[in-house]
Parts: C-alpha cells; sequence; structure tokens
C-alpha cells in the first residue's frame, strides 16, 4: 500500500510519537505519527488489525520470525519514536549502556527473510535485549493472550508503593538495610579472616619464631652479594693492591718524591718571581691527593684482611636468606614485611574476641535500625492495601465483574529473605466466583477477564506508572451493552492522562476515542496488503453503524451510531 501519515494520540511520562511499518506481513509502507487522546483501532476479523501490534512489540523487543517479513521482500523493518520526560527510567538504561539520550528516544528493528535481527537505538547499534528492557519502560501490552507488567508479581510491591505515595519510606528502609550489610559483610569477612588465621595458628607461630631468628632486613640481599663477589676474588684483589701500595710508597714512591720536590720548589720559589707559584700550587694538592688515595688504599686492604672463615659465614647468611624467600614464596627484600603481616594475623587471633564481639553489636544495631524503617513500612503498605482494594473494588460492578474479588495481599519475609525494599511481600490477587480461593491475576482470570482487571487497576493506579503507553488487544471479548460502555468510558477515562492504544470490535468502545483508525485489507492482482485509514464524521459514523449491526448497514444503526458517538465525554 501507498506510505500513510496519519496523526495519533498521545500523553503520559513516555509517549509514543511514531511508528514506522515496511514490509511487515501485509503492511508494505506505513507510518502513523500519535498525539493526546483514547485511539481506538477497529476493522473486521482478519484484517490485520494484530500486525500493528505485532509490528510494536517487535520494536520493543519481542521474538523476531522471518515469518514477519512481507513476502518478497528482503527484510521487514519497524521504527518507533518515543518521547521521555526527564526522571524516565529509560534515561537511567541509556546511560548504563553508555548511549547518548535526550528527550527523544528512537527504537528501530529489522528482521531479514531468513530470521536474523538487528536493532538499534538512536542510531547505535544494541542488542534485542536492551530493547525487551527499554519496551517494559515504554509500552504495557494487554490482552487474552499476552499481559505484562502488572502481571509480574516482582512488579506489585513497587506499585502499592507508588500509588500510596512511600518513595521516602522506602528510600529510608534502603539506605538502612545498605548500611546494616556493610556492617554484616565486615562481620563476616573478619570472623572468615580469623577463621583462616586461626586454621594456620601453629605454622605462623613457627614461621614468625623462624623469621625473627634470621631477622632479615630490606636490601640486604643485594649488599650480601656485593660483598660475597669481592671475597670470591680477594687474592688477586689483594695482590693488586700490595702492588699499588708498593708502587705508591717506600724510598722511590710517589708519596716522597712529590714531597721532595715540594720542598725544593718552595725554597727557591722568592727568587722566582712568582713563576713558580702554580707549579708548586699543583704539587701540593697532587700531594694530598696522593695521600689520601694511598690512605684509601690502606683501608680496603684493612677490609681485605679478615678472618678467611667470613665468607663461608656471608654465604651461609645469603643462602639462609634465599631459602626463606623460596619457602614462603616472596622475595628476600619481602622477608620483613611478611613477617609483620604473620604477626599481625597472630595478634588478630588473640585480639579475635574483642573485634568479632564489637562487630556483633555494631550488626545488631544496624539491624535494629532496619527493622524498625521496614516496619513502618510495612504498617503504611498494609493500611495503602485496603485503600487500593477498595478503589479496585468500586470499578469492578461496572465492567460486569461483581462477582469478583480484588484483594492485595502483604504478608511478612522470612528474614532470610529481607532486602532493600523491606521486609514484605506483596501481591495482587483475585477470586473470580464467591467462595472460591484468591489467587495470581494470571492464573485465575480468563482472557476476558483478565484484560478488564488489568483496566480496572490502571484507573486506579494511573498516576503511579512511568509507562506512558497502554495498549488493550480486544478488552471488550465477550461483553457487549452496558458493560462494554464502561469499559469505554474508563478507556476514555484513562486516555485523559496516558496514551492508550485499543484494538476493538466494541461499537460502544469504539465510540469512545478521540481518534478511531480502521485497518483494512485491500487487493491489487494478486497482491493482499494492509492499509490504516483514520475515521471523521460519516465515516466514523459509518463503521460504528457497521459494528452494530454487521455487513447491511441500516438507518436504525446509523442512529444507534450517532447516539453513542454523541455520548462520548
Amino acid at each position: 500500500m501507498d506510505q500513510q501519515s496519519l496523526e495519533l494520540p498521545v500523553l503520559g511520562r513516555s509517549q509514543l510519537l511514531a511508528l514506522t511499518i515496511r514490509d511487515v506481513v501485509l503492511i508494505e509502507r506505513l507510518s502513523l505519527n500519535f498525539r493526546p487522546g483514547l485511539c481506538v483501532l477497529t476493522g473486521e476479523t482478519g484484517a490485520g488489525k494484530s500486525i500493528m501490534l505485532d509490528a510494536l512489540g517487535l520494536a520493543l523487543g519481542a521474538r523476531a520470525e522471518s515469518g514477519l517479513v512481507r513476502h518478497g521482500a528482503e527484510q521487514a523493518s519497524v521504527t518507533a519514536e518515543f518521547e521521555l520526560s526527564g526522571d524516565h527510567p529509560a534515561f537511567a538504561i541509556l546511560r548504563e549502556q553508555g548511549l547518548d539520550a535526550d528527550d527523544r528516544l528512537v527504537i528501530r528493528r529489522t528482521v531479514s527473510a531468513d530470521g536474523r535481527s538487528r536493532a538499534w537505538v538512536n542510531d547505535q547499534a544494541v542488542g534485542v535485549g536492551l530493547l525487551k528492557r527499554l519496551g517494559e519502560e515504554l509500552v504495557e501490552v494487554h490482552g487474552q493472550f499476552e499481559t505484562h507488567g502488572l502481571l509480574n508479581p516482582a512488579t506489585h510491591c513497587g506499585v502499592l508503593d507508588a500509588y500510596a505515595g512511600l518513595d521516602t519510606k522506602v528510600a529510608q528502609v534502603s539506605a538502612a538495610h545498605r548500611a546494616w550489610r556493610q556492617v554484616e559483610d565486615a562481620r563476616a569477612n573478619a570472623a572468615a579472616e580469623i577463621a583462616r588465621a586461626r586454621s594456620e595458628e601453629e605454622y605462623l607461630r613457627h614461621a614468625v619464631a623462624e623469621l625473627d631468628t634470621l631477622a632479615p632486613k630490606p636490601g640486604e640481599e643485594a649488599e650480601l652479594a656485593e660483598t660475597r663477589a669481592v671475597l670470591m676474588h680477594r687474592e688477586k684483589v689483594v695482590d693488586a693492591m700490595n702492588s699499588a701500595f708498593a708502587e705508591l710508597s717506600g724510598e722511590r714512591g710517589v708519596e716522597r718524591s712529590l714531597g721532595s720536590a715540594l720542598r725544593t720548589l718552595t725554597r727557591i720559589a722568592e727568587k722566582a718571581g712568582g713563576k713558580l707559584d702554580p707549579a708548586i700550587a699543583a704539587l701540593d694538592r697532587a700531594a694530598t691527593e696522593a695521600a689520601e688515595g694511598i690512605a684509601a688504599l690502606q683501608a680496603a686492604s684493612a677490609d681485605m684482611d679478615m678472618d678467611p672463615a667470613a665468607l663461608e659465614k656471608l654465604e651461609e647468611r645469603l643462602f639462609a636468606l634465599r631459602a626463606a624467600s623460596r619457602k614462603h614464596g616472596v622475595d628476600v627484600d619481602a622477608l620483613a614485611a611478611l613477617r609483620d603481616d604473620m604477626a599481625g594475623r597472630l595478634a588478630m587471633i588473640e585480639d579475635q574476641g574483642d573485634l568479632l564481639a564489637r562487630l556483633a553489636r555494631e550488626a545488631e544495631t544496624a539491624r535494629e535500625a532496619y527493622r524498625k524503617a521496614a516496619e513502618e513500612l510495612s504498617k503504611a503498605r498494609q493500611k495503602a492495601s485496603g485503600r487500593l482494594d477498595k478503589a479496585v473494588a468500586a470499578e469492578l460492578p461496572p465492567l460486569k465483574l461483581e462477582r469478583a474479588k480484588f484483594r492485595t495481599l502483604v504478608e511478612a519475609l522470612p528474614e532470610a529473605e529481607w532486602g532493600a525494599t523491606g521486609m514484605d511481600r506483596v501481591a495482587f490477587q483475585v477470586a473470580t466466583n464467591p467462595g472460591s480461593p484468591p489467587g495470581a491475576l494470571n492464573k485465575i482470570a480468563s482472557g476476558g477477564e483478565l484484560a478488564r482487571f488489568m483496566l480496572a487497576l490502571k484507573v486506579v493506579l494511573a498516576q503511579t506508572s512511568t509507562v506512558g503507553t497502554l495498549v488493550f488487544d480486544e478488552v471488550d471479548t465477550g461483553i457487549g451493552g452496558a458493560v462494554a460502555a464502561a469499559v469505554g468510558e474508563r478507556l476514555e477515562k484513562l486516555g485523559h492522562g496516558l496514551q492508550v492504544l485499543v484494538v476493538t470490535h466494541s461499537p460502544q468502545v469504539a465510540a469512545r476515542g478521540s481518534v478511531h483508525l480502521k485497518v483494512q485489507k485491500s487487493v491489487k492482482g494478486e497482491r493482499v496488503s494492509t492499509g490504516v485509514a483514520e475515521l471523521d464524521g460519516d465515516e466514523r459514523r459509518e463503521e460504528i453503524a457497521r459494528m452494530l449491526s454487521g455487513a447491511t448497514v441500516t438507518e436504525e444503526a446509523r442512529r444507534a451510531a450517532d447516539s453513542l458517538i454523541a455520548g462520548r465525554g
């Protein structure tokens, strides 16, 4: 079909602004733009209404199948554009993934004819799992066969807290739990360290005593190795030093010769008119340097003139240090630090009673602070659950659920399951018949009942969710007349504050829409395609009349359609 651009409704914390579909099943090209209100989608069975929901689901991370690709096309493509408020949870998800984020979010998904799928967020390639996470924050789908959001019990506690405005209390409980866990972690780590130290206490005592006897010092290995190298060549070094000393000292040594020359020149210096002063100064410096050199040589010779067993003792010390190094698996220079660490672990064993007792007291104090904050939160939840139950109960009779009971179960968790959100398990339960026990929504209610329960809950909880787009797929199944009218009224009410898209076969529901879209098939030769048209005025009247009377539209049906449209709030 030719590309279409239609204006549809939008409002809420996140808003679906546009949906572009290419080559999905029977849809060739379709572009939809959205504006505030309740949007109803009607059409004959098999026209392709579900294809649009499948396409939206594809953009939001639903499973991709090659069967979604239009016959003859290489790939299917869906692009959904959303507007986000400043504090929408989607921003946190995008930041966590290092993706660019502003108040516009564009999600694109393609599926090739061989089933391969690719995804983008704001033109940046991402995994399909990210689309699913974002989708859960953007759109809720409620229908006979697929429901999300409120049917997940894990969301019920947060929903009740939001309904009751308990954000501050939840934050206090979370902070208290974090403080408690930090102390408990410190306590557990200390106990584990003490247990480990105790298990090797005998080894630690032996090792510390051994290292105390050895008394290693940082840098000692290098110093000993250097001295050993010298001692190993002692004989050659001593011979060289003796030869040098003989050349420098004695009757013809340099020291005596310099002294004699200096005395000779000094006696005649006055008669030379100062010309010998430089030479005398240089010889004086040379005599001094020579004397220092001879003294250093004598000192070195004295150092070498040691006990012949010195090398043996030095090697014993060096080899003992290296043996200890290998034994403990550290460098020789780290032996002293190792000894101190072992001694510290021994001290911990000796002081363990005091340490663990102090941490136990701190843990008990933190636990008590958490317990008090969590109990305050529990009381608030219990009180709020009654209000929520009454509010939902008021919505049930008009929706043909007058025999059903809704309750919010708030029950205490065992201490092992206490967490950052408190010590409660919250669950929404229903009983559809008098005397039957309540159970989980998706276990007890049938498809049509389930969708109406979701509608009742959403009417009551409309202001508590950041999800701004609700999709109801045939919420009116199995109902008509006044019940269908009540469903339409509530959908319209939701549309005043949220974006609501409804696939419906009910004329009472269709008449409530601020925008009416008709999904229809067209045949061109052998090609069948699905298109969407926005209906106004007479076209809308005719479609609602068709829904009332069937294939043959009567004047009576048209007058009834006029009455339904006129009754819209």
